[in-house]
């Protein structure tokens, strides 16, 4: 009787807390969310590319300090890799365009939304970045800063591996 009440305290904790089982080796979550800009991009918009998808603030010390890397991964990998930033600022929204600016950052940085969040298992802490390859699978996630080297051993990895799969469409006779 015991073993079931904390199984069922168990479930309602998972159910509350509102986490989805956004885990390394399931298939990430598709978003459309806004840029800073007011439109709309989606991850399926990098399809086939690895996505290094990092939620991040500007008020974040930690994750200032990564930026210069994320910003040095797009330009090494350029055409291969898409770093994606979604920020989580809600009261420093406005700070968001000119942080980009003032960082001289190359890739996208969107708006985060509740939905996407949840989409991801909820953010534990800033930054979160997670690693999807070019399957759309999320093959890596980290809590904390990242050291550049972890990135580039990781993504040299998954570029090594087998191309993304497609689907084949058989001709018709």
């Amino acid at each position: 009787m015991r073993k079931v009440k904390i199984i069922q305290l168990l479930l309602l904790f998972l159910f509350v807390s509102g986490m989805s089982f956004a885990q390394v080796g399931t298939k990430a979550a598709d978003f459309s969310l806004k840029n800073t800009d007011g439109k709309s991009v989606k991850l399926s918009d990098f399809k086939g590319k690895i996505v290094i998808l990092d939620f991040w603030a500007t008020w974040c010390p930690p994750c200032r300090k990564g930026i210069p890397d994320l910003i040095s991964l797009q330009k090494e990998y350029a055409g291969k890799v898409q770093v994606i930033g979604i920020s989580v600022d809600t009261e420093s929204k406005d700070d968001v365009p000119g942080f980009i600016k003032s960082y001289g950052i190359n890739y996208p940085i969107l708006y985060f939304t509740d939905d996407v969040v949840k989409a991801y298992g909820g953010i534990e802490g800033i930054p979160t970045a997670f690693v999807i390859n070019r399957n759309g699978e999320i093959v890596d996630k980290h809590v904390g800063l990242v050291r550049k080297s972890v990135y580039t051993e990781l993504i040299d990895k998954l570029l090594a591996a087998a191309p993304p799969v497609t689907k084949v469409k058989k001709a018709k006779k």
